[in-house]
């Protein structure tokens, strides 16, 4: 409680940046699922890419409850909401593990794919970015072993960056393709 009274302001900015991440997780998830595309041809994608918006919905409303009530009962020292609210909070927050399992999924995927948007090393990468987030988690909030915590954010920001460049790979592959059907039709 008191590591967060010490830096709230930072906790609080870097729980919503958080929330708004995973929220484009979830619109981009349900893009995806919709759109009858490569990605959710096998029943191991579908299943991976309708557990990317269950786990990051989790994981939000862990960020939301970390940045509002959590942060306001250790500004209000009010220990029993804080206990509360911050086991809720832990609840919810399981859902990431399950978000870095269906990444870890979808990049081993898109390694195997024909029609890659990313190289192979690369989304290698990714598949063992999201299983070392998916086992440090527990070890470092079950379990309470700090090199868990390190490996789940270290290989977390990995795994956000290969997300990042996989849906940009995907978009400029969209636009290519657009782009193409443009103009055969006008000619």
């Amino acid at each position: 409680m008191q590591v967060i009274a010490n830096g709230a302001t930072l906790w609080v900015v870097v729980h919503w940046a958080a929330a708004a991440a995973l929220s484009l997780f979830v619109v981009a998830s349900l893009i995806v699922l919709t759109a009858g595309s490569r990605l959710t041809e096998r029943w191991w994608t579908l299943s991976a890419w309708a557990v990317v918006p269950v786990g990051a919905i989790w994981t939000m409303t862990t960020a939301v409850a970390e940045a509002t009530t959590v942060a306001d009962a250790i500004a209000a020292n009010d220990m029993a909401r804080f206990t509360t609210w911050w086991a809720f909070a832990e609840g919810k927050a399981n859902g990431f593990m399950f978000l870095c399992l269906a990444v870890a999924v979808i990049a081993g995927n898109e390694a195997l794919s024909r029609q890659q948007v990313t190289p192979t090393w690369a989304s290698l990468v990714g598949v063992v970015a999201g299983l070392a987030a998916f086992v440090g988690w527990p070890l470092g909030m079950w379990f309470g072993i700090g090199l868990g915590s390190l490996v789940w954010v270290a290989s977390s920001f990995v795994m956000a960056l290969w997300t990042l460049w996989f849906g940009l790979g995907l978009a400029r592959a969209e636009i290519g393709v657009s782009t193409a059907r443009s103009a055969r039709s006008s000619a």
